[in-house]
This record gives C-alpha cells, sequence and structure tokens, in this order.
C-alpha cells in the first residue's frame, strides 16, 4: 500500500520517515519530489562487469551540465531518505523522462532501514542539459507486510553508500 501525501507529512513529524532536508511544499498526492544532487560521474568508456569501471567525478555548474547520449551518469539526490517502518520506491520524473532522460530505471526499491542519498542511474536520448538540485523524480513509501528486517543489519555491499556508488558486481565476478 502506498502512503498518500498527508500520510507521508505524518510519518515524517513523528519520525518514522526521515527526509533531509525535508520541504513540506514538495510533497504531493503520494509521493514527495526529490532532487538531483550537486555532483554526478560519468563514464564514457566500455563496461566490463567483471572489472571495476572507469568513472569521472565532477560538480555539476549551476549553469548546467550538458548530457550527451551514448555515456553513463551517476548522479545522487540532494535528500538523504531513511525508513525503518518503510520501503521506499524511487523513479524518475515523468517531466524529465519526456525530454528523453531516463533516471534509475534498474533499481527502484529502498529497502526498509536502508539510509541512503540515492545513486541515481541517468541516460539520455539527445543532448540534455540538468542543473543542481532541479526537481528530478518522486519518492513514495511503502507499508509492508510480515517481520521488519532492516537493510543496514544485513551487511550488505551497499550498506554504507553516502553519495554515488558505483557498480559493485565485479566483486561477485571474482
Amino acid at each position: 500500500m502506498i502512503l498518500t501525501g498527508r500520510e507521508i507529512k505524518h510519518a515524517v513529524a513523528v519520525g518514522d520517515i526521515v527526509i533531509e532536508p525535508f520541504e513540506s511544499n514538495r510533497v504531493s498526492p503520494n509521493a514527495y519530489d526529490w532532487r538531483l544532487g550537486d555532483t554526478i560521474r560519468v563514464c564514457d568508456s566500455e563496461l566490463d562487469v567483471a572489472h571495476a569501471s572507469e568513472f569521472v567525478e565532477m560538480s555539476i555548474p549551476s549553469d548546467g551540465l550538458e548530457l550527451l547520449p551514448g555515456n553513463l551518469y551517476l548522479g545522487v539526490t540532494h535528500e538523504r531518505t531513511h525508513s525503518d517502518r518503510y520501503a521506499q520506491f524511487i523513479n524518475g520524473d515523468r517531466t524529465i523522462g519526456a525530454l528523453g532522460v531516463w533516471v534509475h530505471v534498474s533499481a527502484p526499491l529502498g529497502h526498509m532501514g536502508h539510509a541512503i542519498r540515492w545513486t541515481l542511474e541517468i541516460c539520455t536520448v539527445r543532448r540534455a542539459r540538468i542543473y543542481p538540485r532541479m526537481t528530478f523524480g518522486k519518492i513514495i513509501f511503502l507499508k509492508t507486510a510480515g517481520a521488519i528486517a532492516s537493510y543496514q543489519d544485513m551487511g550488505l555491499k551497499y550498506t554504507a553508500s553516502t553519495g554515488i556508488d558505483v557498480s559493485r558486481l565485479y566483486e561477485e565476478m571474482q
């Protein structure tokens, strides 16, 4: 079950959901409108899942950064989210998608307990300029059923994520 905007605000007020920074005007009928962070990593080389990928990290200038088709971009949300009670589901915004910029289509689930600034997979079909802290997507919160298990307590490889995390699939290939 998806929380309504009113329930999101209530859960933030009582501490069941943490959104840092939180702005109540960013709550919509069933979601929170998150923003793109200030940094991005760019990969314009070949990718091999058995090896670590090479990325260049840079700040997104206030006058914007032009994304190019064919490159892989990893961004980060401006907001850090956390909930020990609700699962989270993040995706790109329809308005950015209508510009041919696809955001976070492969891993939208945030498990209960995961406390992160989300790493975002970003690709574009045409040249597109993005700006730091622009609205870039929506996050919804989901009620769960069954025994609660916190992602942070499981010791998985992305548990300590604090910023832009590159794929570490190569760790499983060795």
